[in-house]
């Protein structure tokens, strides 16, 4: 099974994915590792990734889901996916996917960004992931305002794993 967990920067992604991944004692990976050093260094400056920039990273990780269904591997990939086209790159008509969505308000996940040191993305590019977020249809939702530990059994009560 591959566990997508989505959200817009600053929503816990990787914090709820290592920990969840700890939890069920499987792989995780964080999509921010497939971006080019162009597109971290845009970020870096404040510019928002366009779909051009996006295309070799959702192609990239598109890839690696393939090959860890292939293997049977079990995987929490941390993962923004904000438009469903992106999703359409990860959600390869397997049922073992799972989707899952982070949501919280924007003063909570603001406040994060503010707080958090030693990540490529500023605060200020909040507002732009907020616009272009189309949240997803077919997702397991999840209230970002518990702690981690509850959010982690949250998910997994929601998948029944």
């Amino acid at each position: 099974m591959i566990i997508l967990v989505m959200g817009v920067a600053g929503s816990g992604k990787t914090t709820i994915g290592k920990l969840l991944a700890d939890t069920l004692q499987w792989d995780f990976y964080d999509a921010d590792n497939f971006h080019s050093p162009e597109n971290i260094e845009k970020m870096q400056r404040g510019i928002p990734l366009d779909d051009a920039d996006r295309l070799p990273w959702l192609q990239d990780i598109q890839t690696a889901i393939k090959k860890w269904l292939e293997e049977n591997q079990n995987v929490v990939l941390a993962c923004s996916a904000l438009k469903a086209s992106y999703r359409q790159y990860f959600l390869i008509g397997d049922e073992r996917i799972k989707l899952v969505y982070l949501k919280g308000s924007f003063e909570l996940i603001q406040k994060r960004l503010q707080e958090r040191t030693n990540h490529f993305m500023p605060a200020n590019l909040l507002k732009s992931q907020l616009d272009i977020l189309e949240e997803p249809a077919e997702s397991l939702y999840i209230d970002i305002s518990a702690p981690p530990d509850a959010i982690v059994q949250n998910i997994r009560d929601g998948l029944g794993i």
